[in-house]
């Protein structure tokens, strides 16, 4: 039986990785500890796994035990972008990831539609596996403003650009630390859709001069109004940005124009508002 396995889950890898092995493509397969095990296990493929640079395991319910196996895997040497978008990723696993060595070398980690909160966040911010991550993706994940402080404070994330926190329950506050974060000054993508954001959050953002290198800022869906509309107009320091994206807000009409006739407006090549 357990060779049986075996010989379905090498043909499951082999047939979901690119010609040029670089890409191994698990998203929905089915994927749980067994599998993982012999992942893990798996010496006859190993020089298939050291090419892979990009692995996806997003819709495979992983929570637990599945994690844990997970960290222990050795053999993806050339990884640089890890898809676990989807699962069942609590706090307690994102503490297993943080400490895990298949992270050393990524630059993309994608764990939106997860169950992460603050403590987790935590864990992920403070990890001193993430010195190269260039991308990460934290949305719909519960971790709130305390989430949103920890990841603004942490030292251990010098090499990002862009970060994803649509629909994490941060508010004002946890925008606010963003904006106020000496850490996150080379950030070029910012994504903070679905957050509740008001005039204080979009007036923060407005006036941070950590967020100078910003070339792309996403804040639709949020509750800012009139003053934060005109703020985000005004500011000085959105000299880099290119594509703003701030549709379905509570801006006027009146200030929407403003907008939109702005020096602002013009620098961008892509500005989407109602």
């Amino acid at each position: 039986m357990q060779e049986a396995v075996k010989s379905k889950f090498e043909q499951t890898i082999l047939g979901n990785l690119t010609p040029d092995g670089k890409l191994l493509d698990l998203e929905n397969k089915n994927i749980g500890p067994e599998e993982l095990r012999l992942l893990c296990d798996a010496d006859e493929f190993s020089s298939d796994l050291a090419s892979v640079e990009q692995l996806f395991l997003s819709q495979n319910q992983l929570c637990g035990e599945s994690i844990e196996i997970l960290s222990r895997v050795k053999g993806f040497t050339g990884l640089v972008s890890l898809y676990l978008n989807n699962n069942e990723i609590g706090d307690d696993e994102a503490k297993v990831l943080a400490n895990a060595e298949l992270l050393k070398n990524l630059k993309c980690l994608m764990l939106e539609a997860n169950n992460i909160g603050p403590k987790g966040a935590e864990a992920l911010a403070s990890s001193p596996n993430f010195k190269n991550m260039e991308v990460l993706f934290l949305d719909s994940n519960p971790i709130g403003p305390e989430g949103a402080r920890v990841v603004a404070s942490s030292e251990q994330l010098p090499s990002l650009q862009a970060l994803h926190l649509d629909s994490t329950g941060i508010g004002d506050e946890g925008i606010m630390a963003i904006a106020e974060s000496p850490n996150l000054t080379d950030l070029k993508k910012l994504y903070l859709c679905s957050n509740k954001m008001g005039d204080a959050g979009a007036i923060a953002l407005a006036k941070s001069e950590n967020l100078k290198k910003l070339n792309v800022l996403s804040i639709w869906r949020n509750e800012i109004r009139d003053k934060g509309g005109q703020a985000i107009a005004e500011s000085q320091n959105f000299m880099n940005l290119e594509r703003l994206y701030m549709s379905l807000n509570l801006i006027e009409r009146p200030v929407r124009k403003i907008i939109r006739g702005s020096e602002l407006a013009k620098r961008l090549t892509t500005l989407v508002m109602d």
